[in-house]
């Protein structure tokens, strides 16, 4: 006879997946149109890259403000409202006929989708063992990927045939069914609720949490990742603009990186469960530096794929090793604020890395622009390589 519980869980897993899935597929519908968008509605260059930056300035705040929320209340409740939250903001986008619209709704949807990550992250890590981390997250990473490449896709196309309005419809209508889909969640708190303290309490609490040395490869390496990925994301299309190049071939590259990353998530997991989170980690951010340093030395378009498919390769070795290890390193408790920062980080590296290595570029040249992208990535290593063994610390897990 089946195991009820086990079958409920499974489910709920499963569900999970599907909302991290819609969850983070509005972002990804958003970013190849949203400069376009805002200079149609009359934004000049600078507004624009504000506009284009304001969700993710929303967005690191609200990460870490609602991560402590979760520890209080639980996942369920939040995740309702950064759904629902985020549905609306993509139906009031085509609303928009000013760019102070347009302002006001980004920073409403940066505000709400702060929400998604710390509460999807919560949930999966919940459901984690310390012989299988590696392997759940790897299924929370494979959802974010799939969310990218999807997004990409699904935004070109739609755009390109019906305009920027049915690219907005369609990602309200996924969030929706996220809503529906939240029923089949246990109504129960995946976390035990945290007491309420004072907010000097809470900041010096935030603080040691990225001091904590279980925490420092994990957050190193997230800020590092997608610093250089916003670097790459603003130099790759001049760069093979440069070549002669189109934005076709843009989205094959990135559907490359995409479609390689999804595919290795789940033996990467197994090896992070199998060998520690360190040496796929640490396999992953030296990949990662050996593809972001050739890519600016290949011209043909079958070796640019070919080093994307190995960038693609390093991001499915990095990402379920370290979002492991910000459940190896947490208890019940914290982990929502530690998933949190986790997601602040993530976002401040792109939000960081995109415009700094613009301006490097400006001074040096895209190809070199390109190349330095994999700085953060140096530093990056040794916190990963210093980090301890999971469950290492007395307390809970990494003191």
């Amino acid at each position: 006879m089946p195991d009820t519980n086990a079958l409920k869980r499974g489910n709920a897993f499963r569900v999970n997946l599907w909302i991290t899935f819609v969850g983070f597929l509005d972002t990804h519908l958003l970013i190849p149109i949203m400069a376009l968008y805002a200079a149609g509605l009359g934004a000049r260059v600078g507004l624009v890259g504000l506009i284009v930056g304001l969700y993710s300035i929303a967005n690191v705040l609200a990460n870490i403000i609602f991560g402590r929320v979760i520890d209080r209340l639980g996942p369920r409740r939040p995740l309702m409202l950064g759904l629902i939250g985020d549905a609306a903001a993509m139906f009031l986008y085509s609303l928009c006929r000013l760019p102070v619209h347009l302002i006001l709704v980004r920073i409403f949807h940066g505000i709400t989708g702060g929400v998604i990550g710390p509460a999807t992250m919560t949930i999966t890590a919940a459901g984690t063992a310390d012989h299988r981390g590696g392997r759940v997250m790897a299924c929370y990473g494979m959802a974010l990927a799939a969310a990218t490449l999807v997004g990409y896709l699904v935004s070109a196309t739609l755009s390109s045939r019906l305009g920027y309005n049915f690219v907005f419809y369609f990602g309200a209508l996924m969030l929706v069914s996220g809503v529906i889909a939240m029923r089949w969640l246990p109504r129960r708190p995946a976390v035990s609720p945290a007491p309420a303290q004072s907010f000097r309490v809470e900041v010096a609490q935030g603080m040691a949490l990225l001091k904590r040395k279980g925490l420092r490869g994990a957050y190193g390496a997230v800020f590092a990742q997608y610093f250089a990925f916003g670097g790459l994301v603003t130099l790759l299309p001049l760069y093979l603009y440069g070549l002669g190049m189109t934005s076709f071939h843009v989205g094959m590259m990135m559907g490359a990186f995409a479609i390689v990353f999804i595919a290795l998530q789940a033996p990467s997991g197994m090896l992070s469960d199998r060998r520690g989170r360190k040496l796929p980690a640490a396999v992953g951010l030296g990949l990662s530096i050996v593809a972001l340093a050739l890519l600016p030395t290949r011209q043909a378009f079958p070796a640019l794929i070919a080093v994307m498919a190995l960038y693609g390769a390093s991001y499915a070795l990095i990402f379920p090793s370290i979002t492991a290890m910000v459940a190896d390193a947490t208890s019940v408790g914290e982990r929502g604020r530690a998933t949190g920062i986790f997601h602040a980080l993530l976002t401040v590296g792109v939000a960081v890395g995109a415009p700094l290595m613009g301006r490097v570029a400006e001074a040096v040249g895209v190809g070199w622009g390109l190349a330095l992208c994999a700085s953060a990535l140096v530093v990056a290593l040794p916190l990963v390589l210093a980090s301890p063994p999971p469950r290492s610390v007395p307390g809970s897990v990494g003191d």
